[in-house]
């Protein structure tokens, strides 16, 4: 699994980049802070209901979560399903909102 600090996506995203984010923690923990992923909780990758990211198989896919911890599970799922350029944010919110991203 390739991981990507909070550090380069950020330069990434100021640098006016598309970047395809998804966001795998539970709606009340985006609701409170998120950087604009699609949210897609990890229980509805686990169950492998990915409609909405389908088309992404063959994009870069950065995932990010609260700690990294749920984000990098994610990240092996969608990679057994066929996605073939997933990254997982090392850190999560968490390593983002301590470095005042």
């Amino acid at each position: 699994m390739i991981i990507i600090t909070a550090e380069d996506l950020k330069a990434r995203l100021l640098a006016g980049e598309k970047v395809n984010l998804v966001d795998v923690r539970e709606p009340h923990e985006n609701a409170e802070f998120n950087i604009g992923g699609v949210l897609v909780p990890l229980g509805k990758i686990q169950t492998m209901q990915t409609e909405e990211l389908d088309e992404l198989k063959n994009d870069e896919v950065i995932v990010y979560c609260r700690s990294g911890n749920r984000s990098g599970q994610a990240c092996l799922i969608l990679e057994t399903m066929g996605f073939t350029n997933v990254k997982n944010l090392v850190g999560g919110m968490l390593d983002w909102q301590a470095k005042g991203l």
